[in-house]
């Protein structure tokens, strides 16, 4: 899999004006130290906010650039920030980076932090200027090792330089930064389970309210925003808030650019950096150069494995949440996955379904025991073993662990392309069912079998 933003060399060449993510890579895929790093403008910014701009100043124009959350959710970056307390007297808080990069298919976060460490460094520490926060963390998925390694390594050559420590750029603001490698678990995606995680307790979410703005890591103020999230952040304050807002096509209602890709059997998979409004097709065709020769498009999923499937007639939809979500799911990461015509969709289910089971935290009886049913009978299916009424019961499932019905996002991630696969390819589920069945058994009338 290349971990790339380059798009085809006949289109458009990255550059400060139009990729304020990876106009500084290099070409040959070597982390950007900090001399080049500073030598492309690099900490600009951040001096930019250290000497123009209050605090507050600072949460306005993230505010005024409408940044959303880059991890899935896309919650507004700035609306967050505000959540912060404003009493100086709660001058212990923390900022936490979600690097716990789980999603299937996904590996957008990766790219950022093994070849542009300081991107993230830079993104930390206005950041931290903002919400007033002494400490912050990146929590790193514990298999991203070189990850791992170059972060450290940038960290120290920041601290070297005068950009973290202590009176940073002779402010008196002072920001410790730390890399934290988790365990890989997929729940510690979730805020709370991360932060319970970094407490060193069970990676269970916690219940809301309170929220980690106003108690967080050993019960103070936390903000935890993702990667992707905190590298667009020296580029508003940088460059402006109507420069950023102009990035996008138009029809987004979302802002910027974003790191968007294809895996599969495409004939070009890769990560590339563009902007929001474009459409699936052209992610597909342009950059990924459709299916390889003797595949056909069967369906995909528009940003991993917790979204739903489409169809190859909704390729014409807009890359943003509201696009997407016109079509019947979500625009999650944004890292697209083709699935072709030799794939039976009952045998991806399960496997999907056997890890979104087994990485349930197990807190809530819906997910704990539902995706593990889900599992069983997706099993049966696969082997032409299924019973009439395991479709319907499948489908309850996917009911009863939507959202709204279990303590976090994690079911209802699970559960949604189970829906839209049924929905879609209903055919290859029922072929499963054994030519033997008995007659129609009453949905959810199969008895459900903990770790079967």
């Amino acid at each position: 899999m290349t971990l790339t933003s380059f798009g085809p060399a006949n289109r458009i060449q990255r550059s400060p004006e139009t990729h304020p993510l990876t106009w500084r890579l290099r070409d040959d895929g070597e982390p950007v130290w900090l001399d080049e790093y500073q030598a492309k403008n690099g900490y600009a910014a951040a001096r930019k906010a250290f000497a123009d701009l209050s605090q507050d100043d600072i949460v306005q124009t993230v505010k005024d650039a409408s940044l959303k959350g880059r991890g899935g959710a896309g919650f507004p970056t700035g609306v967050k920030w505000g959540l912060m307390p404003k009493d100086e007297s709660m001058n212990i808080r923390y900022l936490l980076c979600n690097a716990d990069e789980m999603e299937p298919n996904t590996w957008k976060d990766r790219m950022l932090m093994e070849q542009l460490p300081h991107l993230l460094i830079e993104g930390m520490l206005i950041s931290a200027r903002a919400l007033k926060t002494y400490r912050g963390y990146i929590f790193l998925r514990g298999e991203y090792t070189t990850a791992a390694k170059h972060l450290n390594r940038a960290v120290e050559e920041a601290k070297a330089a005068g950009l973290l420590g202590k009176n940073i750029l002779g402010s008196g603001f002072d920001f410790e930064l730390f890399v934290h490698t988790g365990a890989g678990r997929y729940i510690c995606g979730e805020e709370t389970a991360l932060i319970n995680s970094l407490e060193g307790r069970r990676a269970n979410p916690r219940s809301k309210p309170p929220f980690p703005a106003a108690v967080g890591v050993w019960g103070k103020p936390t903000c935890v925003n993702n990667v992707e999230t905190l590298c667009n952040v020296p580029a508003i304050i940088g460059d402006g808030v109507e420069w950023y807002k102009s990035l996008a096509r138009e029809g987004s209602e979302d802002h910027g650019t974003k790191l968007m890709g294809f895996s599969g059997k495409v004939k070009n998979p890769g990560l590339w950096e563009l902007p929001f409004g474009v459409t699936a097709r052209e992610l597909f065709e342009d950059y990924a150069g459709g299916m390889r020769d003797g595949f056909k498009l069967k369906c995909w999923q528009p940003g991993g494995a917790g979204t739903g499937f489409l169809l190859p007639e909704h390729l014409d939809a807009q890359m943003y949440a509201g696009g997407i979500a016109k079509v019947g799911t979500r625009m999650g990461t944004g890292l697209a996955m083709a699935v072709d015509d030799s794939i039976n969709m009952v045998s991806l289910l399960r496997n999907m379904k056997e890890f979104f089971a087994r990485e349930s935290c197990g807190f809530c009886t819906p997910c704990r025991d539902g995706l593990p049913w889900s599992v069983k009978l997706l099993r049966a299916l696969e082997k032409g073993e299924g019973q009439a009424g395991d479709i319907e019961t499948l489908l309850g499932l996917v009911g009863f662990l939507g959202p709204g019905k279990t303590f976090c996002a994690h079911a209802p991630g699970a559960v949604e392309p189970l829906g839209s696969a049924i929905k879609y390819f209903r055919p290859e589920f029922e072929a499963g069912i054994a030519a033997t069945s008995a007659a129609a058994v009453p949905p959810l009338a199969r008895p459900i079998v903990v770790g079967a």
